[in-house]
C-alpha cells in the first residue's frame, strides 16, 4: 500500500495592516487615521509585506504533491485536523499558544515572518527553512521539543487546555473570591485573580508576576512536568488570607478552586477571554498538568 500523501496545514492571522484595512475599508483612509494619530502606515505595510512573503515562502516550500490547507486563527475551533498533519504556524508566537489546544500530538513548525517584530520563542524559524524543516517532518528526522500543556476542569465536565496559562478570577475589576487548595494547604482568599502557568508561560505573564515577589519561585521549564501557580494580589481580611500566594504543581497534582462569586468568575487560557469558563458560586475547578503536550519542531 502506497504511503499515505502528507498534507501541510499553514495557520496564520490577520496582519495589523489587514485590521486597519478591514475597519476603514481603503487604503487612503487607514493612512489619514493613522496620520491623525502620529503614525506612519510605512511600517505597518512593511511588516505586513514581510508577512505575505513569509507565507509565499511557505506555499514555494510545500512538494507540488502533497496536500495542503490554510487556516486563520478564527477558525481554529471549526477546523478538522488530521492525525498526520503537519502543521505550520506562521506568524507572531502567540498564534502557536492559540493553535495547541486544538492539537493532539501533530508536529508544529513555527515560522517567523518577521524577526524585527517578533521574538520568535515559537516560531524560531525562518522562512527559507521551510522546505529542508517540512521534509524533515515527512521523514520523521525532525528534531521535536514536547512542552507541557495546562488543563482546566470544572465539576459540571466542561474543560480548558492552555499552552502558557490559565487565569481564574472575575470578568471585572472586581475582587475574586474563592477557596483556594494546594497540597494540604487550603484558603479562602480575595484577589485579582490567580494564574497557572507552564514553563511555556513562564517567559511571559508569569515571569513578570514572578520577578516582583520577594521570594521567587524557580520557575519550570517548558519541557518539565510541572505548573507554577501565582495569586495576583491576595487581600488579607478577617475571612480572607495570603498565604498561599503561589507555589508549584507536580505532574499527578491537582490545584483546586472553589469560586464564591455570585457572577462574574470566569476562567480562560493563554489571554483568549472568548473562549472561557463561567466560574459561579459553588463550582469546583480543578487544574493539573495535562498529557497532551505541544510537539514543537526544533532546529
Amino acid at each position: 500500500m502506497a504511503a499515505t500523501v502528507p498534507r501541510v496545514v499553514v495557520v496564520t492571522r490577520a496582519s495589523e495592516y489587514d485590521a486597519l484595512l478591514a475597519r476603514h475599508g481603503t487604503e487612503p483612509q487607514v493612512r489619514f487615521f493613522l496620520k491623525q494619530r502620529g503614525q506612519s502606515l510605512d511600517a505597518v505595510r512593511k511588516h505586513h509585506e514581510r508577512c505575505l512573503g513569509a507565507l509565499e515562502a511557505v506555499s514555494q516550500a510545500i512538494p507540488s504533491d502533497w496536500r495542503r490547507a490554510r487556516v486563520n486563527r478564527p477558525e481554529l475551533s471549526r477546523f478538522l485536523f488530521e492525525p498526520g498533519d503537519l502543521v505550520v504556524a506562521t506568524g507572531q508566537d502567540g498564534l502557536v499558544a492559540n493553535l495547541a489546544k486544538y492539537l493532539r500530538g501533530q508536529l508544529v513548525l513555527g515560522i517567523n515572518p518577521d524577526a524585527e517584530h517578533f521574538d520568535g520563542v515559537l516560531v524560531p524559524h525562518a522562512p527559507r527553512r521551510a522546505k529542508q524543516l517540512l521534509a524533515a517532518m515527512a521523514a520523521g528526522r525532525a528534531e521535536v521539543e514536547e512542552r507541557t500543556m495546562v488543563t482546566a476542569r470544572l465539576d459540571d465536565g466542561e474543560s480548558l487546555l492552555a499552552l502558557n496559562e490559565i487565569f481564574v478570577g472575575h470578568r471585572s475589576h472586581q475582587s475574586a473570591r474563592y477557596r483556594l487548595r494546594l497540597g494540604t494547604r487550603e484558603e479562602r482568599q480575595s484577589s485579582s485573580g490567580l494564574i497557572v502557568a507552564t514553563g511555556t508561560g513562564a517567559t511571559g505573564w508569569a515571569r513578570s508576576i514572578n520577578g516582583e515577589r520577594a521570594h521567587p519561585l524557580q520557575l519550570p521549564k517548558p519541557s518539565d512536568w510541572a505548573l507554577a501557580l501565582f495569586v495576583r494580589e491576595p487581600f488579607p481580611s478577617v475571612s480572607t488570607g495570603i498565604s498561599l500566594d503561589g507555589g508549584l504543581v507536580s505532574r499527578g497534582g491537582q490545584l483546586e478552586v472553589v469560586s464564591e462569586m455570585d457572577d462574574g468568575g470566569v476562567v480562560f487560557g493563554d489571554g483568549i477571554e472568548d473562549d472561557r469558563l463561567d466560574f459561579a458560586w459553588g463550582m469546583k475547578l480543578s487544574i493539573g498538568i495535562s498529557e497532551q503536550r505541544l510537539r514543537l519542531v526544533r532546529g
